[in-house]
């Protein structure tokens, strides 16, 4: 009698728990999630998309456009959400696609994204390179030419990104532009070859961004450099952002927030979705710990997938309270 009286209270607690299906927000509605073609960000993205599946959305798989496109497309209504709103890098680009008029916009999903210019350490110690308007000298810009053509080959990154324009922006402003050469292509294939250069003991210089599984392969302070800039200079809607730091060191990017940005209209209809995506927060160290894993070999679908469920496993307590605060913003 004493077990059946107990069971009975721990179903009612289990039952208390979940959200039942009749109350579920989301149910019969389905979302367009988006994001880059960078592979990367699928971890963050299946994140959300796990949270809005147990709020009854039926989510589709994430769609991979160029950044700007996913801002049209989530502006008119024919994409729901990106989980990849960076803030202030991707500020032209939010803009021009209709800015707070469009998007909702709310909360801080990942903090702490660095970007900028790393050199080998071997040849930065070596030539007592601290700084990007070094490559001003030609003996130094020299030491970094791949082709032959006597300027310095810096790995840029890939055209939509919205770092090519701040790159290209700054080869200007430093005076670099009869020195140095700013690649621009496929990101992916331009750092393989970087690396490549690296394990054969040739000096290095190349842009890059965290959360990314390179800073754990060639690591800052051990095996490459941040480069600091001379003065704070960017394009656009950042032009005013100061990037010096509080310790006085100026590496050229702000520190850059991450944001789930959705259509403002959906969003207003779908209280839970919104209070979600405000209330979402992921550490950076869970993104580059989970990419590094991709870059180890466990990139599928299938591995992604795991990494995600493994996730919310680690942080279901987190997790559940995310969802139940959702769902009670829609009552």
């Amino acid at each position: 009698m004493r077990k059946t009286a107990l069971l009975a209270a721990a179903l009612t607690t289990l039952a208390t728990t979940q959200i039942s299906a009749a109350e579920l927000p989301g149910k019969g509605i389905t979302v367009k999630p988006i994001q880059s073609t960078i592979t990367e960000e699928t971890f963050q993205t299946l994140l959300v998309s796990r949270a809005l599946e147990k709020l009854g959305y039926t989510v589709e798989k994430p769609s991979e456009v160029d950044y700007n496109v996913g801002y049209t497309s989530i502006a008119s209504g024919d994409a729901t959400f990106t989980a990849v709103n960076w803030q202030p890098l991707h500020d032209d680009m939010y803009k021009a696609a209709g800015g707070d008029q469009k998007f909702y916009r709310e909360g801080t999903y990942v903090s702490g994204a660095a970007q900028g210019y790393l050199i080998d350490k071997k040849t930065a110690e070596k030539y007592h390179i601290t700084r990007l308007d070094q490559l001003k000298d030609p003996k130094i810009a020299q030491l970094f030419d791949t082709n032959g053509d006597g300027k310095a080959d810096l790995t840029g990154c890939t055209p939509g990104w919205g770092c090519e324009a701040v790159i290209n922006h700054q080869m200007k402003a430093y005076d670099l532009e009869k020195t140095t050469v700013a690649n621009m292509g496929n990101y992916s294939a331009m750092i393989a070859d970087t690396l490549a250069r690296y394990k054969q003991g040739k000096p290095i210089i190349y842009y890059t961004w965290t959360p990314y599984w390179l800073s754990d392969v060639l690591v800052p302070g051990k095996d490459v450099v941040w480069l600091q800039v001379p003065f704070s200079s960017l394009p656009g809607e950042q032009k005013d952002v100061d990037t010096k730091l509080a310790n006085g060191a100026n590496y050229g990017f702000p520190v850059n927030t991450m944001h789930i940005v959705a259509n403002k209209e959906w969003a207003a209809k779908n209280p839970a979705a919104a209070k979600l995506f405000a209330e979402m927060k992921l550490p950076i160290t869970d993104i580059n710990a989970q990419n590094a894993r991709m870059h180890a070999g466990e990139s599928s679908e299938e591995n992604i997938n795991r990494h995600v469920d493994g996730w919310i496993k680690a942080h279901q307590a987190q997790f559940d309270k995310w969802v139940s605060d959702a769902a009670a913003a829609a009552k």
